[in-house]
């Protein structure tokens, strides 16, 4: 028995002696071998990062002379809650509230619970001017815990129309975050929520500041310069963009209080000179922190927020015949010179389908005059017996209809063009004669955006070659103003059509202003111009969209010289067939070098203008 103790005991001995060793060994291996490792953790722990904000880059117009978005200084407002008295949390928020003008409630919101006992500061206002942060400092003594500190913010100089291009920059969300948080961004970050302030936000938002405290258990700050680290900020890079404000402003004016959109666009480059979508909005709403402002807008009817020139799809009506016109020019499906009798109205398939003329109809027309009268029987006729819904929509997606143009903003739409497969997979129904003579006219499923109506006549102006969209012309290093990047042309299609097809499209064209539907608001001294009217049905007995899509000069064989315009007028609005009037009032003031006014009165349009413009 005695014999069996000293066993146990032995054995007892040498597991003991096993684990002094051990844990011997181990720490050996930490204090000695792996000290430094260990010790730099221990300093990671006690040392506290502060984000020292920086400054967007600012956006700037296409001569870089005007600042479209620029940064305001303002500041935030912090409290450090370990360094308020205790029971004195709720006293101090309410002497703050009221120098700010906020609700104490939502100050006291913004401090999480679990930093009621930290040195840790949070930010409970920001956007707060500088009066403001004279009145704190003034009772600095009674305000323990309560500091700030410079944090500009957003200002949008003159955006009116030009909203939908800049859009504007809120505090990053959670799900932005858990995308972009490998792309160093971090919980409290400005961030691009529209517009090109989202489409460039990486080249624009800069590079945060670091600083670096040594803090003890509990956050408290340890005094001494060595144990601070300062990284500085870096601005963001200044964008100079395709934008003339000359031409935005003409544009806007020419456009006026309708809901629609108006482009112009460089058919050689693919430069956007100018781009209005109305109704627009105010982006500086957003930093003054407006939410009424934002509510409204929300539940504004008129979709404010919407860039109608790349977010909304429309049927194209007659300007689709230029569509028409190229697919039978390219397959020689019917003699250019052959007549089709226009008597005002046919009869198929058990009903009549009636020109957009009274009877007797436009006569005698060959593809020329076809166009110019925008004959909806001439193209009916051609459309269902010589070419076929199969060639249409080839033709179609020749010209980019049906896919995004990669234009450089946001959230563009592909827009629809509708096919023989996809209606019978979509209704469960053949394909009729009856759609092919609608789609022929631009009526019936097919949809576009005005940016890829610019872009079609972008293509008959190039003989067959589009250059991909984009309103960014420069990027420039904020200190020094230098070019660091410039944005080149970039082909986007190039079709395998020949040149003199596209030479017989914009003699077409041309027709249409020399002696067709267009005739007399386009037919203008300053320059001559080619293009196509288009009025498209929406279901209502008295309003249509109403689409003009043209270009200057025609007689020019430089196509640098040469503009695209694009205006849709909603129906929606009042009918008055506006978007000729409003293009002819855009070409004039271009190309005669006139503000709105002067080329209203040129044209002799003020009897069309509504009563506040006239008196503008």
């Amino acid at each position: 028995m005695q014999e069996t103790h000293g066993k146990r005991i032995t054995v007892l001995s040498v597991i003991f002696v096993f684990i002094f060793i051990s844990y011997s060994i181990r720490l050996f291996s930490m204090q000695i071998l792996s000290g430094d490792v260990y010790r730099t953790r221990a300093q990671d722990i006690s040392r506290r990062t502060v984000l020292i904000p920086t400054q967007r880059g600012e956006i700037l117009d296409r001569n870089n002379t005007k600042i479209l978005a620029m940064n305001r200084d303002s500041f935030a407002v912090n409290i450090t809650p370990a360094d308020v008295p205790r029971g004195s949390m709720d006293e101090i928020l309410g002497t703050v509230s009221g120098i700010l003008n906020l609700p104490k409630d939502d100050l006291r919101a913004r401090i999480p619970t679990q930093y009621l006992q930290l040195y840790q500061p949070v930010e409970i206002a920001s956007n707060v001017p500088f009066t403001k942060i004279t009145s704190l400092a003034e009772r600095k003594n009674l305000l323990p815990g309560v500091s700030w500190q410079s944090k500009p913010v957003r200002n949008y100089t003159s955006a009116g129309s030009l909203s939908h291009i800049l859009g504007y920059v809120g505090d990053i969300t959670r799900d932005e975050l858990t995308s972009l948080y490998n792309k160093g961004y971090q919980q409290g970050d400005i961030i691009g929520k529209a517009g090109i302030e989202r489409q460039y936000d990486e080249i624009l938002r800069g590079k945060t500041g670091i600083e670096t405290r040594i803090v003890d258990v509990r956050g408290r700050s340890v005094l001494g310069r060595e144990n601070i680290i300062r990284t500085a900020p870096e601005m963001g890079k200044n964008l100079v963009l395709t934008i003339d404000t000359a031409i935005q402003t003409l544009v806007e004016k020419a456009l006026g209080e309708r809901i629609g959109t108006a482009l112009v666009m460089r058919p050689s480059t693919g430069e956007i000179l100018a781009m209005v979508s109305y109704p627009w909005y105010d982006p500086n709403i957003f930093t003054e922190g407006l939410r009424s402002d934002y509510l409204s807008l929300v539940n504004d009817p008129k979709k404010p927020f919407i860039n109608r020139a790349i977010q909304s799809s429309y049927p194209p009506a007659s300007t689709y015949k230029i569509v028409m016109t190229t697919a039978i020019l390219a397959e020689n499906a019917f003699p250019v010179d052959q007549h089709i009798l226009c008597r005002g109205m046919i009869n198929f398939g058990n009903r009549d389908w009636n020109c957009h003329v009274r009877r007797p109809g436009h006569g005698r027309l060959n593809l020329h005059s076809g166009l110019a009268q925008s004959c909806d029987i001439y193209y009916w006729t051609v459309g269902r017996d010589y070419l076929g819904a199969e060639k249409i929509v080839t033709y179609t997606r020749d010209y980019g209809y049906g896919k995004i143009s990669g234009i450089d903003l946001p959230g563009e739409i592909e827009g629809f063009i509708p096919t023989p497969q996809w209606k019978e997979r979509r209704y469960h129904e053949k394909w009729v004669a009856g759609d092919t003579m609608n789609m022929s006219i631009g009526q019936g499923y097919t949809l576009v955006t005005p940016i890829q109506m610019a872009n079609m006549i972008c293509m008959a102006v190039n003989d067959g070659k589009i250059y991909k969209p984009h309103v960014l012309k420069e990027i420039r290093n904020p200190v020094t103003n230098v070019i660091e990047e410039s944005i080149r042309p970039k082909l986007l299609h190039q079709s395998n059509l020949s040149q003199a097809v596209f030479e017989g499209v914009r003699r077409d064209m041309r027709g249409v202003i020399t002696g067709g539907t267009a005739q007399y608001p386009l037919n203008i001294r300053a320059v001559q111009i080619a293009g196509k009217t288009g009025t498209a049905e929406v279901g209502l007995v008295d309003r249509w969209h109403s689409w003009f899509a043209a270009y200057a000069p025609y007689n020019s064989e430089n196509n640098d010289e040469k503009i695209v315009v694009t205006v849709i007028v909603e129906a929606a609005n009042k009918w008055e067939w506006w978007a000729p009037y409003a293009s002819a009032i855009i070409f004039q003031g271009i190309f005669a070098n006139q503000t709105f006014e002067e080329a209203v009165r040129t044209l002799g349009f003020q009897y069309l203008m509504p009563t506040q413009e006239r008196r503008e």
